[in-house]
C-alpha cells in the first residue's frame, strides 16, 4: 500500500511509515514532511535558528523531502514552513515516535482505557525537553484518524495520528498549550468521512456551536478538604442524611437571568446549605452537555465539568468549599444512556462501539437516546473509569445513579416484539447487572468512605445488598413505592384521606428491605405535576399546612431525605431550569414559615439520635396505624441503643384533638421538641402543651400512655425524659 497516497488523501493509519526521519538504503537519512498548502519548508536545529537544509517539494502538493546521505544518526529538529505572506516555525510531531506510543503513564491507560489529551514533554537532549500534548483517542474500526483544532486550521490532512493495532490511535503534538481546541476527524473503513467527534475522556468542552474539546490546564489546584477526605470512617447508615438537591443553573440568577458561576455558587450555595442544617448536596448532572434542556441527563463529556459555569478548578473550588463546611457532595451520574448527537459517541468510528447495534436493545424509545452495550469490556471500562475519576478528581463522596430500572430490564418502555430477551427467555439486562456489580464493588474497594445510590423504581430485589449477597451493591435506593404513595395522599381532600390510610402504613411492610432514601425529587415538580405547594389540597392556611405536616412526616418517616431546592421555602410555580426560584416569596410569612420548618427538621434530624437508625426494624414501632377515621398516625422512632426514642404522631384532616390517647414505649415523662403547627411557623393557634407524663392506662395493647393535644394538620414530636429515681437521704 502507498503510504504516501494514503497521507494525502486522508487515510493514512500509519503516518510514521513514512513522514519523519528514516534510512535510506544508500546510507544516511531522508527527512519527509507533510504541510499541505506550504510553498517552501526549510530544516532548523532544534535549539538554534541553524538551517540543516531547505526541503525539496514532492509530486505530491504538500509533501516535501530532503537527504542527508552522511547522516546516520536521528537528531531532532524543527521546522519554518513559508505561506507566501508569512513563516510559521514547528516542531515536526512525526519526530517523537517513542513518546506518541510509549507509555510511562500505562497505569492511567489500563485504568481509563486511553487519556485523551495529557501533556508530555517529548526528551530531546540532557538539557532540553519539548513541550506538548499526547492525543488518544480508541476508535478500532476506523480507517484512519486525525487531530483537527485551531492549531491546524481544522484541517484532517495535517496531523494523522498512528495506529499500533490495540484500538487506539495517538498522536504527540508538540507546542500545544492549553485552552487549545481540537477534535478528532475519522474516516470509517467504508470510506466515510465522519463529522468531527469530541474527545470522549475530554476534560473541557466547549458550548454549542463548536462542541470542541479544550487542552485542558495542568493539574494545579491545591485541596484544602484533608479534614474531611480523612475523616473517620463511619457507618453512613447510622448517620443523619438529608440531602438537598440541586440543579445549578437555576438555583439562583442574576437579574438579567445568568446563572451564578461556581465560584459565586461558592460564595452563596454553600452558606445556604450550611444555614439550613442539610448534611449533603446532591447536584443534577454536571458533566458536559449539549442541551440545556436535559438538565445534564443526556451528557456528551463524561470527563468534562460543564463549563456553563466556570472551569473544572472553579468546580473543584465550589466542592472543595462544602467539604470545608462538612458538607457532603453528591453527583447525579448518567450510564444507562447517551445522546445522539454527531459530536459525541454515537457510531464513534462508523461502527456501534458504544452502543448496542440493534435498536430493540441499544435504543431508548423514551427518551430518544442511546444504550451503552454493557457487554462490551472497553464500555465497561470506560464507565467504571469515569466513575473513578470524579471520585477521584473532584473529590465526590456519591454518585446516585440515574434510570437505574432501564438497565434492568430489557423491556423498559418498550411493547411486545420490541425488545430482545436474554439467553433465558427472560427480561432482565444479565449485562447490564453485572457492570452494575462491578461498578459498585471497584468504587467501594477504591474508595471507601463513598457511596452510590440506585434511582430504581421497580421491585428488583437486592438493589442495596451486597454483592456477595447477590445484590447489586448499591449503598441505597430510592424509594419511589414511598414517594407515589405518599404525595397521592396528601394530594386528596383530607375529607376523603381516611379512605386511604393504606398508602401512608404500606411503605411500613417493605421499608427495611433496602436501604432507602426518601426522594422528593426533580422530578415531581415538573412536567405539569406543578410545585409541591401547588399539590396540597385546601385553602392557603390549610395548602401550606399541609406541606408542613407532609414535610414532619418525611424527616421522621424511615429513610435518609432527598428535598428538591425549592421544596424548602414552599415554590408557587414548578421548577422551571431556565429561571430562579422564587426567592421574592420569602417576603410572605407562610414561605418563610416553610423554611423555617425543614431548617428546624434537619436540626432536630441531626440532633436526635433515634431518627438515624432508618435501616433496621428495631429503630421503629407502630403505636396507631388504623385510625383511619381521623386519618392520625402514631409511631416510635428508637435509637440503635434503644435508650433514646420519639414518639411521633402526625393529623392529616383539620380537626383539632384534645386529650387524644396514644400509647408509649415506656413509663415516664415526654416532652415536646417539635411541633409544625407551632405559633412561629405560622400555625393555627392552637395550643399544645410542652409536657406529658405517662399514666398507667392501656392503650393499643400497651400498658401505659399519655392524653395529648394534635392541632389540625400538623406533625408533633414527643422526646422520652426518663423518671430519675428519687434519692434516699
Amino acid at each position: 500500500m502507498d503510504l504516501r497516497n494514503d497521507l494525502v488523501n486522508t487515510r493514512c493509519s500509519d503516518p510514521f511509515g513514512c513522514l519523519g526521519l528514516h534510512p535510506i538504503k544508500t546510507g544516511g537519512l531522508q527527512l519527509t514532511v507533510w504541510r499541505p498548502g506550504a510553498l517552501s519548508v526549510e530544516v532548523l536545529a532544534i535549539d538554534t535558528d541553524l538551517s540543516l537544509g531547505k526541503m525539496l517539494p514532492t509530486p505530491h502538493e504538500g509533501l516535501f523531502e530532503l537527504s542527508w546521505p552522511q547522516k546516520t544518526e536521528h537528531f531532532h529538529y524543527r521546522l519554518r514552513f513559508n505561506f507566501g505572506d508569512h513563516d510559521v516555525t514547528l516542531v515536526d510531531p512525526y519526530q517523537f515516535a517513542s513518546t506518541t506510543f510509549s507509555d510511562p503513564d500505562h497505569h492511567i491507560a489500563n485504568r481509563y482505557l486511553s487519556e485523551g489529551a495529557i501533556h508530555r514533554s517529548a526528551p530531546v537532549s540532557d538539557r532540553l525537553a519539548i513541550d506538548g500534548v499526547r492525543f488518544a483517542v480508541f476508535a478500532p474500526a476506523a480507517r484512519s484518524v486525525a487531530v483537527v483544532g485551531d492549531f491546524n486550521g481544522w484541517d484532517g490532512r495535517i496531523h494523522p495520528m498512528a495506529a499500533n493495532g490495540d484500538g487506539v490511535w495517538r498522536l504527540f503534538i508538540p507546542d500545544l498549550k492549553p485552552g487549545d481546541r481540537y477534535k478528532f476527524e475519522i474516516r470509517s473503513q467504508e470510506d466515510e468521512l465522519l463529522p468531527h467527534r469530541s474527545d470522549p475522556f475530554a476534560k473541557r468542552i466547549e458550548q454549542f456551536p463548536s462542541f470542541a474539546s479544550v487542552v485542558p490546564e495542568r493539574n494545579q489546584y491545591e485541596w484544602q478538604d484533608n479534614q474531611w477526605t480523612n475523616r473517620p470512617i463511619r457507618d453512613v447508615y447510622e448517620q443523619p442524611m438529608s440531602i438537598y438537591e440541586v440543579h445549578l443553573g437555576s438555583w439562583r440568577r442574576e437579574q438579567n437571568n445568568r446563572s451564578l458561576t461556581y465560584i459565586e455558587l461558592k460564595e452563596q450555595l454553600v452558606p445556604y446549605v450550611v444555614e439550613m442544617g442539610y448534611t449533603h448536596i446532591e447536584l443534577l448532572p454536571v458533566m458536559e452537555h449539549p442541551f440545556d434542556g436535559s438538565w445534564g441527563y443526556q451528557p456528551v463529556g463524561m470527563y468534562a465539568v460543564t463549563s456553563r459555569y466556570g472551569t473544572p478548578e472553579e468546580f473543584k473550588a465550589l466542592v472543595d468549599a462544602f467539604h470545608q463546611a462538612g458538607i457532603g457532595v453528591i453527583m447525579d451520574w448518567v450510564p444507562a444512556h447517551f445522546p445522539a448527537d454527531s459530536h459525541g459517541l454515537a457510531n464513534f468510528d462508523g461502527t456501534k462501539q458504544y452502543e448496542y447495534p440493534d435498536p430493540r436493545k441499544g435504543w431508548h424509545p423514551e427518551w430518544n437516546s442511546l444504550i451503552y452495550d454493557f457487554g462490551k469490556d472497553h464500555v465497561v471500562n470506560y464507565l467504571i473509569s469515569n466513575a473513578n475519576y470524579w471520585l477521584d478528581e473532584f473529590h465526590i463522596d456519591g454518585l446516585r445513579v440515574d434510570a437505574v430500572a432501564s438497565m434492568l430490564y430489557l423491556d423498559y418502555s418498550r411493547k411486545d416484539g420490541e425488545w430482545i430477551p436474554n439467553v433465558d427467555g427472560g427480561n432482565h439486562n444479565y449485562e447490564a447487572i453485572r457492570f452494575l456489580r462491578q461498578l459498585n464493588e471497584t468504587l467501594y474497594l477504591n474508595h471507601p468512605r463513598c457511596f452510590t445510590i440506585a434511582e430504581e423504581s421497580t421491585a428488583f430485589p437486592g438493589v442495596s445488598k451486597p454483592t456477595h449477597m447477590d445484590g447489586l451493591g448499591f449503598g441505597f435506593k430510592w424509594n419511589m413505592g414511598w414517594m407515589n404513595d405518599s404525595l397521592d395522599y396528601i394530594k386528596r381532600d383530607p375529607l376523603y384521606r381516611q379512605h386511604h390510610q393504606g398508602q401512608l402504613t404500606f411503605s411500613m411492610v417493605y421499608a427495611f428491605d433496602e436501604q432507602f432514601i426518601l426522594p422528593i425529587s426533580h422530578d415531581e415538580v415538573v412536567h405539569g405535576k406543578g410545585s409541591m405547594l401547588t399539590k396540597m389540597p385546601g385553602d392557603t392556611w390549610q395548602k401550606f399546612a399541609n406541606l408542613r405536616a407532609f414535610t414532619s412526616y418525611m424527616y421522621f418517616h424511615p429513610g435518609k431525605k432527598l428535598n428538591f431546592m425549592g421544596n424548602e421555602i414552599a415554590q408557587g410555580l414548578e421548577w422551571n431550569h431556565s429561571d430562579t426560584l422564587q426567592w421574592h416569596q420569602l417576603d410572605i410569612d407562610f414561605h418563610r414559615a416553610q423554611q423555617a420548618t425543614t431548617r428546624a427538621l434537619n436540626q432536630l434530624y441531626r440532633e436526635e439520635s433515634a431518627l438515624h437508625l432508618d435501616h433496621q426494624h428495631r429503630g421503629f414501632e407502630w403505636l396507631s396505624h388504623d385510625d383511619h377515621q381521623n386519618s392520625i398516625i402514631a409511631f416510635v422512632r428508637f435509637n440503635k441503643e434503644r435508650n433514646e426514642h420519639l414518639v411521633i404522631l402526625v393529623n392529616f384532616t383539620p380537626l383539632t384533638h384534645e386529650g387524644y390517647r396514644v400509647a408509649t414505649p415506656a413509663t415516664g415523662n415526654y416532652r415536646l421538641v417539635f411541633n409544625s403547627d407551632a405559633e412561629n411557623l405560622c400555625g393555627s393557634g392552637f395550643v399544645v402543651p410542652e409536657h406529658y407524663e405517662t399514666e398507667e392506662v392501656p392503650s393499643h395493647g400497651r400498658e401505659q400512655s399519655i392524653l395529648v393535644s394534635i392541632p389540625p394538620l400538623a406533625a408533633i414530636a414527643l422526646k422520652y425524659q426518663p423518671t430519675t429515681p428519687s434519692r434516699k437521704k
